[in-house]
C-alpha cells in the first residue's frame, strides 16, 4: 500500500503551501541519489517527490484528500455527476479510508442504495450509447521522475506503476531531452474498454527532480563555476560539466561573481528544434586558509591595488 503522502513529507494535513515545499527541499536535499549512496535513498527520494508533486497543486491535492491515493482512477467531474443523477436525498458512492498500520492509506468505495442503476450510471459518466453498451475506456494519467541525467539522454525503460488489480510495467520510449511537464502517450495502456469500445491511453506527465548542480529552465541548463581570484581576474580556460560531458569555457579577464558565460547549444537536446544552452554562472572563491607565503601575496596586492568595488563605476 502507497504511504500516505503526508507522512512522507513529515507534515500534517492542514499545512501550508510554504510548509509543503519547506519539507520538500529539506527532503530532496538529503535523499537525492548525487549525494545520498545509502541503499534505498533513490526509492525514498522519488516517493518524496511523488508526495510533493501531488500536495503541490491545490487541486491535485483536494482530489488526493477526498479520494485518497487512487484519486487519479477517479474521472474528472465525478462528484458533480454523481450529485446530479443522483438528485436529493438520493444514494451515491460512499468512501470509507483508514490508515493501516506503518502508515498505509487504503481507500475503499461502497454503492449505496438509492436505485440508481450502476451501469447506466457509469455509461452516463463515459458516453456510452446506453445501458449495457459498449463504453470506451478512460485516459489515465501518471507522473514519471526523471533525474536531469535521465532526461537528457533518454531511451528506453521500463517502470512500474500501481494499479487497482496491483503493478504493472510498462515499457516507455522516453525522448532526449524531455522536458518538466511534457507528457509521454502510451497508446491503450489506461483504462479498460467494456464491449467494442477503445481502450484508453495512459499519459506519463514527466517531472524532473531537483539536481544538486544544474538548475534547468526549460532547456536551458545553469550551473555554478567556481574560479579563484586570479582565475577571474586574469582569464582562463575552466572545465564545465554537463549532463552531456565535459567541456570548456573560456573566463574573459576581469569576470566577478555573477557573470554568466554561455555555451550555445551545450543544454538539454530537442528533437523538433534548437537545443538549450548552457550557462555557467561564476562564482569566486577564496582559498578558507591561507599559507604564509600566500597571505604575503595577498597583503602586497592589498598595498598596490587602488581597486575598490564599493566605489562606484565611472
Amino acid at each position: 500500500m502507497a504511504r500516505d503522502y503526508y507522512e512522507v513529507l513529515g507534515i500534517s494535513r492542514d499545512a501550508s503551501a510554504d510548509e509543503i515545499q519547506q519539507a520538500y527541499r529539506k527532503l530532496a536535499r538529503r535523499h537525492h541519489p548525487d549525494v545520498n549512496k545509502n541503499p534505498g535513498a533513490e526509492e525514498t527520494f522519488k516517493e518524496v517527490n511523488e508526495a510533493y508533486q501531488v500536495l503541490k497543486d491545490p487541486e491535485t491535492r483536494r482530489r488526493y484528500d477526498r479520494f485518497g491515493p487512487n484519486f487519479r482512477q477517479i474521472p474528472e467531474g465525478y462528484e458533480e455527476t454523481v450529485g446530479a443523477r443522483r438528485g436529493p436525498g438520493g444514494g451515491g458512492f460512499g468512501r470509507a479510508g483508514a490508515r493501516s498500520g506503518g502508515g498505509a492509506y487504503r481507500t475503499e468505495w461502497e454503492f449505496q442504495d438509492s436505485g440508481i442503476d450502476l451501469e447506466d450510471l457509469l455509461g452516463g459518466m463515459f458516453g456510452a450509447r446506453g445501458p449495457g453498451g459498449p463504453i470506451p475506456g478512460a485516459d489515465q494519467e501518471a507522473e514519471l521522475t526523471l533525474t536531469v541525467e535521465d532526461a537528457y539522454r533518454g531511451g528506453r525503460r521500463t517502470i512500474t506503476l500501481a494499479g487497482p488489480s496491483g503493478p504493472r510495467n510498462y515499457e516507455v520510449n522516453i525522448p532526449p531531452g524531455v522536458t518538466d511537464g511534457q507528457r509521454i502517450r502510451l497508446a491503450g495502456q489506461g483504462g479498460r474498454a467494456r464491449g467494442d469500445a477503445a481502450t484508453g491511453d495512459l499519459y506519463l506527465v514527466v517531472r524532473i527532480a531537483p539536481h544538486p548542480r544544474y538548475r534547468l529552465r526549460g532547456r536551458d541548463i545553469y550551473v555554478d563555476l567556481p574560479l579563484t581570484p586570479w582565475e577571474a581576474a586574469l582569464g582562463a580556460s575552466i572545465p564545465v560539466e554537463s549532463p552531456g560531458g565535459t567541456g570548456t569555457v573560456r573566463v574573459p579577464p576581469g569576470s566577478s561573481t555573477g557573470r554568466r558565460l554561455r555555451l550555445r547549444g551545450q543544454g538539454m537536446p530537442n528533437s523538433s528544434g534548437p537545443p538549450g544552452d548552457l550557462h555557467a554562472e561564476v562564482k569566486v572563491m577564496v582559498p578558507p586558509r591561507l599559507s604564509e607565503r600566500e597571505r604575503e601575496l595577498f597583503e602586497e596586492l592589498a598595498k598596490v591595488s587602488t581597486f575598490d568595488p564599493r566605489r562606484p563605476r565611472q
